[in-house]
């Protein structure tokens, strides 16, 4: 069966044109003339059946449905150039994955492991861009997505099936100078000292105080932080105590830039996942990378 597409070169020459809202600058970035973009968008257009663009003053600006399906044209060539620089880099061999992460684990625990899994799978290339919120995945690249949050937040994201990874333990840590010479310090201690909050979960800090019976006033106090990364930084600078999961600090607790500050940790809410579609099947490189994730993190001592 025929598919009904239009032409490539169509398609590229309204993106450009569509993005820069001119004939014009599209043609100079596309190395071509400007009749020879206009030639392509009018047969799109004829293709199409409708108006993408609309003539004005100052040249061309997109009709309501041209803005609409610019949109989803410039995604599918993303995707498009995306997967033939894959094939190229792999001369018809191996798989690729796109992975959407939230940043703080991706760079503190799944990039460091990552030279464990191309050892096993050299033909398997891990492509990871940032999202902290759920998506809708036929509107992305992505084939997986690490997610924290709770059992039900990971349940309830539509159209998706979800693989449980590490649970999240908090626990007080801070610079070594901050709490020098005591060592550890009680939990009503820890309560006097600057508080460094995470700006996404305002309830930690009252969280851990409750659960060590501690009356803190100041729990929702002090400066914040939108990601881990940059409480670990503000902690090991001295300028508080941060709450933090300790596996995403262990460099730091191992270097001695950070220490804890009090050994309660507190089970918290949230969880690690492994989010993939509920309705396309598994690609083998998807299964492989999936596999590996779960052994790395039942292998995480202390973490679970």
């Amino acid at each position: 069966m025929r598919r009904k597409i239009p032409s490539t070169q169509a398609l590229v020459c309204f993106e450009a044109a569509a993005r820069h809202e001119s004939y014009t600058r599209a043609a100079q970035e596309l190395a071509l003339t400007q009749s020879a973009v206009s030639r392509q968008i009018t047969a799109l257009e004829d293709f199409l059946g409708m108006a993408l663009f609309r003539r004005t003053r100052h040249g061309v600006a997109l009709t309501p449905a041209g803005a609409d399906y610019a949109r989803q044209i410039a995604r599918q060539l993303d995707t498009m150039e995306r997967d033939t620089l894959d094939a190229m880099a792999r001369q018809g061999l191996g798989g690729s994955l796109q992975l959407a992460a939230v940043p703080t684990f991706a760079t503190r625990w799944l990039i460091p492991r990552l030279p464990d899994f191309a050892a096993r799978h050299p033909d398997i290339t891990v492509h990871i861009e940032t999202r902290t919120r759920p998506f809708l995945f036929n509107e992305t690249p992505f084939d997986a997505a690490i997610y924290t949050g709770t059992p039900a937040q990971a349940a309830n994201w539509a159209g998706t099936r979800s693989t449980a990874l590490l649970s999240e333990d908090v626990l007080p840590v801070c610079s070594p100078a901050l709490i020098a010479p005591r060592g550890q310090l009680s939990p009503a201690a820890i309560a006097r000292l600057p508080l460094l909050q995470q700006s996404t979960r305002p309830d930690g800090w009252r969280q851990w105080f409750d659960a060590q019976q501690v009356e803190a006033p100041r729990a929702r106090s002090g400066p914040r932080y939108e990601l881990f990364s940059m409480l670990a930084e503000a902690a090991a600078h001295g300028l508080g105590v941060a709450l933090m999961p300790r596996l995403l600090i262990e460099a730091e607790l191992d270097r001695g830039e950070l220490v804890v500050a009090c050994d309660r940790p507190l089970r918290g809410e949230r969880s690690y996942f492994l989010v993939t579609p509920a309705a396309q099947d598994e690609r083998p490189a998807l299964t492989l990378f999936r596999d590996w994730l779960l052994a790395q993190a039942g292998g995480d001592a202390g973490v679970r």
